[in-house]
């Protein structure tokens, strides 16, 4: 089946998205830092089942398409983005649906399902963390300088925003999540974990340079029931550069 794309206006700004599958088991993909349901779950909106699922990527306010507003990082970003996620889902008229968030993604989710339990039916994250050390800003920093990216990685981004956009605004994302260093035990959701009541499944890749393993052994600590996978070769990207194994799992954790 075909991917659509579209805008619906949600919370004062219009929420672009992409929608496959015909599937009664709504998802929504939530993207990481700078991310949009393009640049950031292609092989998740190719291959996922259609039979099964419903499948819908969104790209948060500020990010891919769903710019203006340009993206800022207030304190509450998180919040604000969990807010805008769930109400999105409601305006697409999904009376229930399950989240599949990946980094600052999968952050969001992991608020959106304390908050609104009633209307999420299972939580998938990988590379999320419910707090910021100092080891975590020093690993931060040293992704700042969009300039020292791989060309990989950089390409797609500098395409979507063109590079003053992308520079300034990783930049602000530096000091937007680096903030939370400076809260009590560096808390972004710390107090909500146990609030989540829904079936959590955490995948984490060993190898991942920008999200120690100790953050996802916390979520899953703090989740009650939750399940934990560890897949050795894995990087941050473990969802593209694994997409196979990745899939296989996420969906027969969704049946």
């Amino acid at each position: 089946t075909s991917i659509t794309s579209a805008k619906i206006q949600v919370n004062g700004v219009h929420l672009h998205y992409q929608q496959t599958g015909e599937g009664s088991h709504a998802v929504l993909l939530l993207p990481g830092m700078l991310g949009s349901g393009q640049t950031d779950f292609g092989p998740q909106l190719k291959s996922m089942n259609k039979q099964l699922f419903t499948v819908v990527a969104w790209d948060p306010r500020g990010y891919g398409k769903s710019i203006p507003p340009s993206r800022d990082f207030p304190p509450d970003f998180f919040e604000r983005d969990a807010k805008d996620a769930v109400d999105l889902m409601q305006a697409l008229k999904f009376k229930k649906f399950s989240l599949l968030g990946w980094s600052d993604g999968g952050i969001t989710a992991l608020i959106a399902a304390a908050k609104y339990p009633n209307l999420i039916h299972k939580l998938v994250v990988w590379g999320a963390n419910a707090s910021v050390t100092q080891e975590d800003v020093r690993i931060y920093n040293g992704i700042r300088d969009v300039s020292k990216w791989s060309e990989k990685v950089k390409k797609p981004l500098e395409e979507l925003y063109g590079h003053k956009y992308f520079a300034e605004t990783c930049e602000a994302w530096v000091d937007g999540i680096s903030r939370f260093a400076e809260n009590s035990d560096g808390n972004i959701c710390q107090q909500l974990l146990p609030d989540i009541k829904c079936p959590t499944f955490i995948i984490h890749g060993e190898k991942d340079p920008l999200v120690p393993q100790a953050h996802a052994e916390y979520i899953h600590k703090h989740i009650k029931g939750s399940r934990l996978l560890l897949m050795p070769e894995g990087k941050h990207n473990l969802h593209l550069r694994f997409a196979e194994d990745f899939n296989r799992e996420v969906e027969h954790f969704l049946r």
